[in-house]
């Protein structure tokens, strides 16, 4: 019997030994393999951030995109009336000393103009009548100068066509004549 103990001795030994030479030992093993899933769920969980706050970035994008697209979807349109305003603010000011045989049809053409203004006012378009004011390159389109000493130079002297914005956005730039002493 002494015998049997001893071959049960030499198998404990060989598997020592086979857990030396390179075969992983189930409880040396499990610590790498943990340490290995987690630094897979960590860079799992990183890639599941970066793709929400992406997400977020687009439908923001996107939101923004939508917003200015209503926005500005007009401007097309009002470019297309705004001959229109300037040939009946024309019409009110060649005819403005007539008597009251065209008066009331001057009338008709101002009341007009005043619905079209307050229908502009409804939707974001905002005239820009500059006169008497500093030149504002960024609203303002110089077409000469003209010499006022009772102005200070880049003051706007006359405007000979308004200029609009929609949303604070030009439309067109007022054409002016700055005073340039």
């Amino acid at each position: 019997m002494p015998h049997r103990v001893k071959v049960e001795q030499t198998d404990i030994e060989d598997e020592a030994v086979q857990s030396n030479t390179g075969q992983p030992d189930v409880k040396e093993g499990k610590p790498q393999q943990i340490a290995d899933l987690e630094e897979k769920v960590s860079a799992a969980q990183d890639r599941v951030l970066r793709m929400q706050a992406e997400m977020e970035n687009v439908r923001r994008r996107a939101e923004r995109d939508v917003e200015s697209a209503h926005k500005f979807a007009l401007e097309r349109f009002v470019n297309e009336l705004l001959p229109i305003v300037d040939g009946l603010e024309r019409a009110l000011l060649a005819h403005s000393g007539e008597d009251s045989a065209t008066g009331s049809l001057l009338d008709g053409v101002g009341l007009t103009l005043k619905m079209l203004h307050g229908v502009f006012n409804k939707v974001g378009v905002h005239q820009v009548n500059p006169e008497g004011t500093a030149f504002n390159p960024e609203h303002h389109q110089a077409v000469s100068t003209a010499s006022r000493p009772d102005l200070a130079a880049g003051t706007v002297v006359e405007v000979l066509q308004k200029g609009y914005l929609l949303n604070d956005r030009l439309v067109r730039p007022a054409l002016v004549i700055v005073a340039g002493n």
